[in-house]
């Protein structure tokens, strides 16, 4: 490939005076199992960005880490029957690298390959980081941008790695009241040394709590992992499983009632929380698993079915979660509301999906914000923000 910049991808935005619209690098994809989930909601995003508006810059990160220049194509982006789209596929080298800059005086976006003079891509007034997982949604990336000193859409280091572990997101709940369920954590260090008193130790608290559980990796997201365990014979597998994707392992007794989420955005006064959803269950599946939410297509009830008392409740307690955990820009907060009538939170995502069939989109889209319109706040609440102490 030549050392100019492809011809197919993003041209450099004029420097100075000349430029007057922000330009929002989108980056996309990962190191995570998310990755293909991550590459389908960047193509969403990059449809509702208003190009009036805002000059655009996708990157896209391989899963072995190497940024990668790609072309604004997000019609390449989506999932083609059961196939998952990849970073690898719509980069525009197999070598070239973006590099984001490191002096927070200085925006400016470099792309290189072996053997060429670098090229200037212009500098990047906002960051709109559509990670999911570890390297990307956990704080990692976020604090790369603050050392950068360059905004970014959403939560911050702390915010950002809370929302990633599981473990930790519920103690930072329970130190808030916020209602959480029974659960219990396996550190890597345990299951390698002492497996048996850590499998013991889960024995007692189904004993306590009742079969099934639900065994998740701490630190992922979109139902990757996670095994419904009916039977302690299965609890070895279903670990491993988990280990697969994190070394800590979270193992959650089953809550019964229906699954509701709630979206929380951050406006000019504060967060607000939209129109609940719920999420009902799926015939073909045991749980509201990875393949139910993104292949099989699973359809949420928007707006779910609630009193006027549960709906206020739901959307009191996803503002306060956010709160709780200093998100910024936006959260999708998921509960349980139980037989009792109580509503138990089980988890916030900081960087919620954005796929055609995403609930967060399709929650604020019944609560009167369009799916640009949401895009929109989001860039300008990051655009509001500074980085470093807020």
């Amino acid at each position: 490939m030549s050392s100019q910049t492809p011809s197919s991808g993003p041209v450099p935005a004029p420097s100075g005076g000349e430029r007057h619209k922000p330009r929002v690098a989108v980056v996309f994809g990962g190191r995570s199992s998310e990755h293909a989930i991550s590459v389908v909601t960047a193509g969403a995003v990059l449809r509702a960005i208003d190009r009036e508006k805002y000059d655009v810059l996708p990157i896209g990160i391989t899963a072995d880490g190497r940024w990668a220049l790609t072309a604004d194509e997000p019609e390449r982006m989506g999932i083609a029957g059961r196939e998952l789209p990849s970073v690898e596929r719509l980069a525009e080298s197999g070598e070239g690298s973006v590099v984001l800059p490191v002096d927070p005086g200085n925006r400016e976006v470099v792309y290189s390959e072996p053997g060429s003079v670098p090229k200037a891509l212009g500098d990047v007034d906002v960051v709109f980081p559509m990670l999911h997982g570890p390297y990307g949604e956990d704080g990692t990336l976020q604090g790369l941008l603050e050392l950068s000193g360059v905004p970014y859409v959403g939560a911050g280091v702390l915010a950002s790695a809370v929302g990633m572990d599981k473990e930790y997101m519920k103690r930072v709940f329970v130190s808030f009241g916020l209602p959480v369920g029974p659960y219990e954590v396996i550190r890597p260090r345990e299951w390698q040394q002492e497996p048996s008193a850590a499998r013991r130790r889960i024995v007692e608290f189904a004993a306590e709590h009742g079969w099934p559980l639900f065994v998740k990796p701490a630190r992922a997201g979109s139902s990757i992992g996670i095994t419904k365990v009916e039977d302690p014979a299965d609890l070895d597998e279903a670990i491993e499983e988990a280990r697969r994707h994190d070394p800590k392992v979270i193992v959650e007794a089953l809550l019964r009632g229906r699954e509701i989420e709630c979206g929380v955005l951050e406006y000019e006064d504060g967060p607000r929380a939209s129109l609940p959803a719920e999420i009902p269950p799926v015939s073909s599946h045991s749980f509201y698993d990875f393949e139910a939410k993104y292949i099989d297509s699973a359809a949420g009830i928007v707006p779910a079915p609630l009193t006027e008392e549960q709906t206020r409740r739901v959307q009191e307690l996803a503002v306060a979660a956010f709160e709780a955990a200093s998100c910024e820009g936006l959260v999708r907060a998921d509960f349980f509301l139980l037989d009792s009538g109580e509503f138990v939170i089980n988890e916030i995502n900081t960087m919620p999906g954005f796929t055609p069939i995403s609930m967060y989109p399709r929650m604020w889209q019944e609560s009167g914000v369009s799916y640009p319109e949401l895009v929109d706040r989001l860039l300008q609440a990051a655009l509001r923000r500074s980085t470093g102490l807020r």
